[in-house]
């Protein structure tokens, strides 16, 4: 129940929730406060005090407004609602010397920093504070940290808000960093100096108010106002977190996140912020044909030949790859089914039923994760499958959320119950002391560790009875970008990747995380010379994620838009359109000579992916149970940082890898 308040902000009566603290009733008013120490997804400090304002008959002094309630306030004398100024003498003065303050050891050297021209500090300090200083005493100075390759520091300019402690504690459930010292000793450091080790430590760079964390790979490459900025989508994970590329110009220099409530909140993975260089290395900007068991340059027209010359009269299978959009996912399955050929984008085996969208999607949406009293994760290490919807979970579980694991045991970053390892303790989650019934809504999730083996469709079958005996709502968390996009428009054959890899010719299109035995002709469109390339007889050059306009559908079934930040190397060619080109080739043009125009025939086709960021309902349609092994479930990604081929590309992704290995292999000497 809200327990609604009536508020005069610089004379502007509002009403608010009494629970809101006065910095948030400030920006309902529409009046910005400025902070520093402040975030609205981290607990409140209170430490910066550049929030102050002046309560009209309280206390003789400014009150920090982040930390003070609106149910705190005294009505007047008469009952009349509380009074709050935000610019009064009191509130300018003390706002000054707080940025006095803040300023006496900070090092000014603005002109040298990464954080110039997107920095809180600077803004604020035009804004709020004065052009001169008393100070004439040497600045202090502190030694910088090693927090890894991913965050530099330059801890002489940290303004000690607290923000990344706070942020790596109760978001990434990181417990490495912290305050050490008082007054000007104080500084913000690592436990014992070690690195950070989450997969979210990333966030930190955009959440540091001054230059005191930035992005280590992006450092002195680009200023802000340099920079091309395209709002995007992720397709690192299935997750469809919401990112803004930055180019410069034909590359890419830095990934943001974007503000999704539904999706991402606010963060994004370490892989999805730094992979950019892995978009520059290792391209296909050429096509490629196999002459004499050696891969020699052609031309398009040539190669396009050669390939429809392959595909006539054969039969042909399609493989959709885990980065595809579901525009070019669509023509493949056209171009392909038209020559009597079948196509597949359940590539690592997946038992995920055609057709049944509360089976390969379910019926959660992310955000009922927020709300969830019981959590089940079936099959699914969801910090190395998706830390951003892991942190999620984390955030239920501190409010009290009640976790239960049937699967690997792993580091998630909250306590769980390890309920069992395989399919076999189904039968024990009545005992186990976790109990999805509880009162209050509650949720299953399952993963492709499950899905991905010979009993999938059992185990799912298993996991949807036990969602609707406990009046649960099922999350498929799946692993790939597009596999959600190309189940809707039905790229499904009937005896799944086993029957598509009999087919005389392959058409690969961006599959690079199976191997395709000996035999068939192989026709590989991707951006990566990567597991794919190397197997193929054709190549033909396509477009990254970044270079083309794409729909996405993501693991909660929202289908989400992908726009082009910069444009292919070389020759390569957008990947619906290449299909398209061949299509003409072989005598049976597809009917669209637009993006546009295939988006028309994608939406007829499909009318749910025209609704753009709506999760559409699924009717529940339970799978018959049949009988699975006692096998344990394995894991679904064997290397968070090597799990595509744009990751594997990347130099930074290599070095991560690596020193994630070396971590695993020398445990500290108190573990």
């Amino acid at each position: 129940m809200s327990d609604l308040r009536k508020i005069i902000i610089d004379g502007k009566e509002i009403e608010t929730d009494g629970a809101m603290t006065l910095i948030q009733a400030c920006e309902q008013a529409g009046i910005e406060i400025p902070r520093f120490c402040y975030h609205e997804r981290l607990s409140i400090a209170g430490n910066c005090r550049m929030c102050l304002v002046e309560v009209v008959g309280g206390p003789p002094k400014p009150a920090a407004s982040c930390a003070m309630q609106v149910r705190d306030l005294r009505p007047g004398p008469e009952g009349q609602p509380p009074v709050v100024k935000t610019n009064s003498p009191m509130v300018k003065k003390a706002r000054e010397g707080v940025m006095e303050f803040l300023l006496i050891n900070h090092p000014l050297d603005c002109p040298i920093c990464d954080q110039g021209g997107e920095c809180d500090l600077q803004d604020q300090a035009m804004a709020y504070g004065v052009d001169f200083s008393r100070y004439r005493e040497p600045k202090r100075a502190t030694e910088d940290l090693d927090l890894g390759p991913l965050v530099g520091t330059h801890m002489t300019r940290c303004i000690s808000c607290t923000r990344c402690v706070r942020f790596t504690t109760e978001v990434a459930g990181v417990h490495k960093m912290g305050q050490t010292g008082r007054g000007e000793d104080a500084e913000i450091t690592s436990y014992l100096g070690e690195t950070l080790d989450s997969n979210l430590q990333g966030n930190i760079i955009d959440l540091c108010p001054v230059g005191a964390l930035v992005s280590k790979p992006y450092a002195f490459t680009a200023r802000p106002w340099e920079l091309t900025k395209t709002e995007s989508i992720d397709v690192m994970d299935a997750l469809g977190s919401n990112i803004r590329v930055d180019t410069k110009g034909r590359e890419v220099m830095r990934i943001l996140p974007r503000n999704h409530d539904g999706v991402n909140e606010e963060w994004i993975s370490d892989k999805t912020r730094f992979v950019w260089d892995g978009l520059r290395r290792q391209r296909l900007d050429t096509p490629y044909i196999r002459e004499n068991g050696k891969l020699r340059k052609a031309e398009w027209p040539e190669a396009l030949a050669a390939a429809a010359a392959a595909m006539k009269g054969k039969k042909v299978a399609g493989l959709v790859g885990d980065l595809v959009s579901v525009e070019a996912a669509y023509a493949l399955k056209q171009l392909v089914e038209g020559q009597g050929g079948i196509v597949e984008c359940r590539t690592d085996g997946a038992k995920l039923p055609a057709g049944n969208r509360s089976a390969y999607v379910g019926t959660a949406t992310i955000e009922d994760i927020d709300t969830a009293k019981a959590i089940l994760l079936v099959g699914t290490n969801p910090a190395v499958e998706a830390p951003v919807l892991n942190a999620r979970i984390r955030k239920a579980w501190t409010r009290g959320a009640n976790v239960g694991l049937i699967g690997e045991a792993g580091d998630l970053t909250y306590d769980y119950h390890h309920v069992g390892t395989g399919p076999d303790a189904f039968a024990g989650l009545d005992d186990s002391g976790f109990d999805p019934a509880t009162d209050g809504p509650s949720l299953v999730i399952v993963g492709q560790g499950a899905l991905a083996r010979d009993d999938g469709d059992a185990v799912l079958a298993q996991a949807m009875a036990v969602a609707e005996k406990s009046q649960a709502k099922l999350l498929i968390l799946h692993t790939a970008a597009s596999r959600v996009g190309a189940m809707d428009v039905g790229c499904t054959a009937e005896g799944g990747i086993a029957d598509a890899l009999k087919a005389d010719v392959i058409y690969n299109l961006g599959a690079d995380e199976g191997d395709i035995p000996a035999g068939p002709f192989v026709i590989y469109q991707g951006s990566h010379g990567d597991r794919g390339a190397h197997r193929a007889d054709i190549i033909l050059p396509g477009a990254a994620y970044t270079e083309e306009s794409g729909l996405f559908v993501n693991t909660e079934g929202r289908p989400q838009v992908a726009q082009r930040a910069s444009f292919a190397p070389g020759q390569a060619k957008e990947n619906w359109a290449i299909l398209r080109a061949l299509s003409a080739e072989m005598d049976a043009t597809l009917p669209f000579d637009s993006l546009a125009a295939l988006r028309r025939a994608l939406v007829d086709a499909v009318p749910h992916l025209g609704d753009v960021d709506m999760v559409a309902e699924n009717d529940w349609q339970p799978l018959e149970r049949g009988e699975f092994d006692s096998a344990p479930f394995g894991a679904a990604i064997a290397d968070f940082y090597l799990s595509n081929p744009i990751a594997r590309a990347s130099q930074l992704m290599a070095e991560l890898s690596a020193n994630a290995a070396a971590r695993r292999a020398n445990p500290m000497a108190a573990e």
